[in-house]
């Protein structure tokens, strides 16, 4: 076989293995429902910070525990963990999308995506701010 022809193979699996991994990786949106019926899978719950239920956040405590409450777009409420710090500006995030699994009787989050009002265009639009758990 010719030089060129074993590159090609070569980045054809490479290609396949990185397409296979990112479908493997990839996750669905869903509602706080669906969750709950499928416990343990890694999903997307697109929702809105519950402003009417207490936040808990004690980093003397537990510096990676952040607890709260969301609603998603149905309108179910479910109490969510995210291990990590609390956001800087979470209660003033317009929506939540929270990465996560359904654990028990709780939501699980990795990562939290806000949308925010954007500081520099007296809240018109809208900015997105990402927060990972810690590992």
């Amino acid at each position: 076989m010719k030089k060129t022809h074993i590159i090609a193979i070569i980045v054809i699996i490479i290609s396949i293995g990185a397409i296979i991994g990112t479908i493997a990786d990839s996750s669905t949106y869903a509602s706080f429902s669906t969750a709950m019926e499928s416990p343990g899978s890694e999903l997307h719950v697109v929702g809105f910070l519950d402003k009417k239920k207490d936040m808990k956040y004690d980093p003397a405590v537990n510096a990676n525990l952040f607890v709260f409450h969301a609603f998603d777009k149905d309108g179910k409420t479910c109490r969510v963990h995210f291990k990590g710090s609390k956001p800087q500006d979470f209660e003033r995030s317009e929506q939540i999308v929270l990465t996560g699994k359904y654990l028990g009787d709780h939501f699980e989050a990795d990562k939290i995506l806000m949308k925010c009002p954007s500081k520099y265009n007296n809240g018109s639009a809208s900015e997105f701010t990402e927060v990972k758990a810690k590992a």
